[in-house]
């Protein structure tokens, strides 16, 4: 098969859909990978070093698509790039449609096969190419909580450790999945005081055996977080409901309830936020501020770690990569944790969570497939 790698093009997003350990893989397949020039800069991977492990370099991004059985990224296709997509391309990157229904229409118009990540499963019911994102996303939360709260990012001048003497930061988690986790953790280890309000009773005891009983667990209701937010100077908003919209967790009218200067991190806002207040930022302009308490919600919040993003990306998707690239979409049927992931094909929503969100019929990805 021929596997093309375009540049990312959505602002601030230096991560790359194949690294070249990848594409050697994919060369040792007997595919052909065809790499825009530049793609992988923004991780650290030249040109070099992708002719190195066998891939050929074009020229940009029209030719990559034009010349490609499969597209790998990593973000959303642009409108750009939806323009560009054929009915027997497969597509194979995140692609958190709930929230956007432009991107939907411009998938569904390709008539391509758009396989989500963020959606793919495995035997445990997790999600094994969204959690090494979540790890990422979770840990930077916490560095850009710490660094927002400071006076002249606009935050209260709290220092996140706090000193001797001196209270740290109390973070408020909202979710103990793998982002809230991850963040409770960091944030431990940096010297904060954590909550994490989470539903799972297992779940709650499992952070608690991990984290040595140091960060609190309560269980997750409307109450709760009403009386966690007037104490909190940062909450981390880390909810996932997979391939739906995040539920809203916060509404506006309770800000007022927070301190002046809080600091609110949304890693949910891809799937549409947890916060009623939340709109997509970019790492240019990272932050906002609604009713004196600083909102953070950039939508690619594991881009600021290009490198070690990519790197851990593809140690995830490089098997259902490869397992496309040797079958072509008759790896769907041979793997139901694949499957799960193929969110449009020949111009349906075959993802029902999707369909949902969007107020779109839902189809059947077999079915669809019968159909021709």
């Amino acid at each position: 098969m021929r596997v093309g790698v375009p540049r990312e093009i959505k602002t601030n997003e230096h991560r790359v859909g194949l690294t070249p350990t990848a594409v050697r893989e994919y060369v040792a397949h007997g595919h052909e990978v065809r790499i825009e020039t530049g793609a992988g800069l923004g991780a650290g991977f030249t040109d070099a070093e992708y002719q190195k492990a066998g891939a050929a370099i074009v020229a940009d991004a029209e030719t990559v698509f034009a010349d490609s059985d499969m597209i790998v990224k990593v973000k959303e296709p642009q409108a750009v790039e939806w323009a560009r997509l054929r009915p027997d391309h497969i597509l194979f990157t995140y692609l958190h449609l709930a929230p956007d229904p432009e991107q939907t229409k411009g998938l569904l118009a390709s008539k391509c096969a758009a396989i989500a990540y963020e959606t793919v499963t495995d035997r445990n019911g997790g999600l094994p190419l969204l959690a090494p994102m979540s790890e990422v996303a979770g840990r930077i939360a916490v560095f850009s909580a710490a660094e927002t709260l400071l006076k002249h990012n606009g935050g209260m001048g709290l220092l996140f450790c706090g000193v001797p003497g001196v209270a740290p930061a109390r973070v408020l988690v909202l979710g103990g999945g793998v982002v809230g986790l991850n963040a409770a953790r960091m944030a431990m280890g940096l010297g904060a005081e954590v909550v994490v309000l989470e539903r799972s009773i297992p779940r709650m005891r499992e952070i608690d055996e991990l984290t040595g009983g140091r960060v609190i667990t309560r269980y997750s209701s409307i109450g709760a977080i009403e009386e966690e937010l007037v104490k909190a100077d940062v909450v981390i908003g880390a909810v996932l409901v997979p391939g739906a919209e995040a539920p809203t967790l916060v509404r506006r009218d309770q800000l007022k309830s927070m301190k002046p200067g809080s600091v609110l991190i949304d890693v949910a806002i891809d799937q549409g936020g947890c916060f009623e207040t939340s709109k997509p930022t970019t790492h240019e302009d990272p932050t906002y501020v609604v009713d004196g308490v600083v909102h953070y919600c950039v939508a690619n919040m594991p881009g600021a770690a290009p490198r070690t993003s990519s790197e851990a990306l593809n140690n995830a998707t490089l098997p259902f990569g490869l397992a496309l690239a040797d079958q072509g979409l008759a790896a769907l049927k041979q793997d139901p944790h694949l499957a799960r992931g193929l969110n449009v094909l020949k111009g349906e929503i075959t993802y029902p969570a999707v369909a949902e969100a969007l107020g779109l019929p839902w189809s059947d990805p077999f079915d669809v497939w019968a159909r021709g």
